[in-house]
């Protein structure tokens, strides 16, 4: 069975930096997308950042030159580096994995990310 599992969600304060790990398990094939959003009970679900096979990314506007997405291939594991965090990171970020031709990674950050999602790790920036 695949599984998805994040983990290195906590607490920072403004300014400071959360490194976020995801771990896709049981897939038989190459993974197509990877990439993370967010939720948080105030705003609407957003799309992060996304990384597909070849390793093109893509960020979300309010992320871009602050978060860095990137991946292990040979373990099949996400990170996202977060940097100058704000309260406005504040969320449940979960990891997605998404395979086939129209993914996650096909229209940005925009596209709704069906595929695989972790139980999420949240992550919690104080001012």
């Amino acid at each position: 069975d695949v599984r998805v599992v994040e983990s290195g969600g906590g607490s920072a304060q403004a300014g400071g930096s959360l490194r976020l790990s995801c771990a896709a398990t049981g897939y038989s094939v190459k993974i197509d997308c990877m990439g993370w959003t967010r939720q948080s009970p105030d705003k609407a679900r957003e799309g992060v950042a996304t990384i597909d096979s070849d390793g093109s990314t893509s960020y979300a506007d309010s992320v871009k030159g602050r978060f860095t997405i990137s991946k292990d291939n040979a373990k099949n594991t996400l990170y996202l580096q977060m940097n100058s965090l704000t309260a406005e990171d504040t969320a449940m970020y979960y990891c997605v994995v998404d395979q086939g031709v129209d993914t996650y990674c096909s229209g940005g950050t925009t596209l709704y990310p069906f595929g695989d999602w972790g139980q999420g790790t949240q992550v919690t920036v104080s001012s």
